[in-house]
């Protein structure tokens, strides 16, 4: 039997080091003209990126961009990648798709931003309505910015000082949910930059599928409001118990926190998110990335008594900066590509397309992980399918944390892409869109098939 250390994810860390290293040798090797640009452009960026994320993809340096259309992206090298990250959710829908380009052009025409509504942005607050529910709306750049101004809401109107999250949770970068859950007790999350104070004084920390943990929180009286995504995304996925929703609205109204639902990522469940799929009944709602195609846009809606509430403070507030807003947010562009997304492609027969290739996807991954024998699994939320290097499934966020294998991941990545795939760099998401073929999904398969075939040979 060989030694548990040398062993992880069911696989021997021998084998995997020699496959990494190929991968990994393969990739540089095939680039010449992206390496050549990088040696001669990066220098002028912090750490010779723009985005100190773009670090975070697992080949030896970035892969730079020439186009992209459809589910596929052609690199400056030439190599065609079929896409399944899809710019993680920003791009859902396909890249650049044709309504959503049309608006741009047609609106680049009359002005890119000036502080003022238009009739688009009329007709987008009924689409948002429509297509997501009785929800009295405001638009931000991100939805980092949109969780962030709902939680002021959330406080200014309950009078309570504390945001409810979740261990292992992510809502883009909003302080109040940079915390974690340590035997017991919620405590700032190790490694934040120039982090000064004590988040615990304004977040509490609960585990996902764990109401006696959430209504241990709530009994404190200090939690305005709960804050989470209907299933937890950005680790290793974790899918609710069947009733912990149901909880989760009960608990909220019965000791007068605001219940936040962040459907960012899992607007890829279907038509009006999981909250609709589902019938979820939240106070406030947001939703960002792929809601205008692309376009930096995000939208937070509460409901009318939580927007009548919140007029009503606001009324009576000391006059200054409220602290919400920014100078570019509700921009016409943004406006004409949300109307065009809501309008034209975030339809109901694009989800039907994007239901169908998921489960092709996810029986094809299950198929092969069966075959090899990986102790690995398989999860997937509408059009978002996941594989996962441990059992599962998993129920929170600390059993999300221990599933994490970024050794294993980063090798199977820079693997798939040296096969023509793409998936995301932080995990191991793939998304399907509305323009993503049969044919690529086989070949996603195909080279995850080829590659575990090797790792647990």
């Amino acid at each position: 039997m060989p030694n548990p250390t040398e062993i992880i994810a069911g696989i021997a860390r021998s084998r995997l080091k020699t496959i990494a290293e190929r991968e990994a040798r393969r990739f540089a090797a095939a680039r010449p003209k992206t390496r050549a640009a990088l040696e001669a452009g990066a220098g002028n960026y912090l750490d010779r990126v723009p985005m100190h994320w773009m670090k975070d993809w697992p080949m030896p340096f970035p892969m730079l961009v020439a186009k992209a259309a459809g589910a596929r992206l052609t690199d400056i090298d030439g190599y065609g990648i079929d896409d399944f990250c899809l710019g993680d959710t920003g791009s859902m829908f396909g890249h650049s798709p044709a309504p959503v380009a049309k608006a741009i052009r047609k609106q680049a025409k009359n002005g890119l931003t000036y502080m003022l509504p238009t009739e688009a942005a009329l007709e987008a607050g009924a689409l948002l309505t429509e297509r997501f529910g009785d929800f009295k709306w405001q638009i931000a750049m991100t939805a980092t910015d949109a969780n962030r101004f709902a939680l002021r809401v959330a406080r200014a109107v309950s009078g309570k000082p504390k945001v409810l999250v979740f261990n292992g949770c992510y809502h883009g970068t909003v302080d109040d949910a940079m915390v974690e859950r340590q035997n017991g007790r919620t405590v700032t999350r190790p490694g934040l930059t120039g982090q000064v104070t004590d988040l615990a004084e304004v977040a509490a920390c609960a585990e996902f599928n764990d109401l006696a943990s959430v209504e241990a929180e709530l009994k404190t009286g200090q939690i305005a409001a709960i804050l989470t995504e209907p299933v937890m995304t950005n680790s290793c996925m974790v899918l609710p118990d069947p009733g912990f929703h149901d909880g989760l609205r009960k608990l909220a109204t019965q000791y007068g926190a605001l219940l936040v639902i962040d459907e960012t990522h899992t607007i890829s469940s279907g038509l009006g998110g999981y909250t609709a799929v589902h019938g979820l009944d939240p106070d406030i709602f947001v939703v960002g990335k792929c809601v205008a195609g692309g376009m930096p846009t995000a939208a937070w809606g509460l409901r009318p008594k939580v927007a009548t509430d919140y007029l009503a403070f606001n009324a009576g507030r000391a006059s200054g900066h409220s602290g919400m807003g920014t100078t570019l947010s509700a921009n016409p562009m943004q406006f004409a590509c949300l109307r065009a997304t809501l309008a034209e492609v975030m339809t109901k027969d694009a989800y039907t397309h994007m239901e169908k290739g998921a489960e092709r996807l996810c029986s094809g991954l299950s198929e092969v992980i069966s075959r090899v024998n990986a102790p690995w699994h398989v999860v997937r939320v509408g059009a978002r399918v996941e594989f996962v290097c441990a059992p599962g499934p998993l129920r929170n966020g600390s059993e999300a944390a221990m599933a994490h294998m970024p050794e294993v991941e980063a090798t199977l990545h820079t693997a798939l892409l040296n096969r023509g795939c793409l998936i995301a760099p932080f995990h191991n998401m793939m998304l399907i869109s509305p323009a993503t073929k049969k044919r690529q999904i086989d070949r996603l398969i195909g080279a995850f098939d080829e590659i575990l075939t090797e790792l647990f040979a």
